[in-house]
């Protein structure tokens, strides 16, 4: 979905008075009232976003257009605590717009500080690490905090800058062909899924015990299932060879179906959680300022199913 000149022009002019009218793209009054002010925007964007919530349609959405000032923006930071802290409010508020029209933005207590909008980028000394700040490896695919109950039903990624195209990898639940002896294996809850490097570094040994509890890679309906897959945190039971054999097997068709997808200055690729997973192409980060730099929001479709785990009553910060 590509805005035109004068849906770009308006949609900026929108972003514009919301930031005269609120403290910032995370106070909640606005993320409140996002929902309305979505009223505005092109019908059309709006049908296509919103689309995403319902099974039949395409999984993952790409939308162009909006404006980004390279210069304005300021160099990539060398670790997300350095940015500036109003660099990309403008882009942020655009975030909260699209990602209001599929439910309430949320975050982590574990990522970044519990801040709702996310840095990716890379940093030094993570290369090789299987996280948004790794760049010399391939980020594998994956779907996004795979394993907490709460995980976000949509991700949605805004390129700040990219000069070196890298792309985002994306496949979905349907391109899988798998026999039913797999297909049934992979419904049971065989399976254990942790938590990545940067959730677990802020996490006590007794939280992340927590997550050995089994669980199933699919779900849903049986034709066109749910996924929940993140490959370099998880893994079969021990000994069970039937289980390791079917995520292998999952995982090959998921590996063969990634498609390329190199996000340009303000593209925003909107992505169902529940039903693609995503990753990213290995690259050579300069960190002098001028590497792949994306904001993420997750969203969920309910705020309230996770009340338990926020930090305080009326919270949209989980514990992770």
């Amino acid at each position: 979905m590509d805005l035109d000149e004068a849906q770009a022009a308006s949609a900026q002019h929108l972003v514009e008075d919301l930031r005269a009218r609120h403290p910032g793209p995370d106070d909640e009054d606005f993320l409140r009232s996002a929902p309305l002010e979505t009223e505005s925007l092109p019908r059309r964007l709006r049908a296509g976003v919103s689309g995403l919530r319902h099974g039949d349609m395409p999984p993952a959405a790409l939308i162009r257009g909006f404006p980004v000032d390279d210069g304005a923006i300021g160099p990539t930071p060398g670790h997300w605590r350095e940015r500036a802290p109003d660099a990309t409010e403008a882009q942020d508020y655009w975030l909260a717009l699209l990602a209001s029209l599929l439910g309430e933005p949320f975050c982590w207590s574990t990522l970044q500080d519990g801040r709702l909008y996310n840095d990716i980028h890379p940093i030094r000394g993570s290369e090789q690490h299987q996280t948004g700040h790794g760049s010399e490896s391939p980020l594998e695919f994956h779907t996004e905090d795979a394993f907490h109950e709460y995980r976000c039903d949509y991700i949605l990624l805004l390129s700040l800058r990219n000069h070196d195209r890298v792309p985002t990898t994306l496949a979905t639940s349907r391109d899988i062909r798998l026999s039913a002896a797999d297909r049934r294996v992979l419904f049971e809850r065989r399976f254990v899924i942790r938590p990545d490097t940067e959730h677990r570094r802020h996490m006590t040994d007794a939280e992340i015990a927590a997550y050995e509890e089994p669980v199933a890679v699919l779900f849903g309906d049986r034709d066109e299932p749910g996924i929940r897959i993140d490959p370099p945190y998880m893994e079969a039971l021990p000994g069970d060879e039937e289980a390791a054999g079917a995520l292998a097997a999952l995982g090959a068709q998921l590996e063969a179906a990634l498609t390329d997808v190199p996000l340009g200055p303000g593209d925003v690729l909107v992505v169902d959680n529940q039903r693609c997973v995503h990753g990213r192409k290995p690259f050579r980060p300069r960190l002098d300022g001028t590497d792949r730099w994306l904001r993420k929001v997750t969203v969920t479709r309910d705020l309230r199913k996770s009340a338990a785990r926020h930090r305080r009553p009326r919270s949209r910060v989980l514990r992770g």
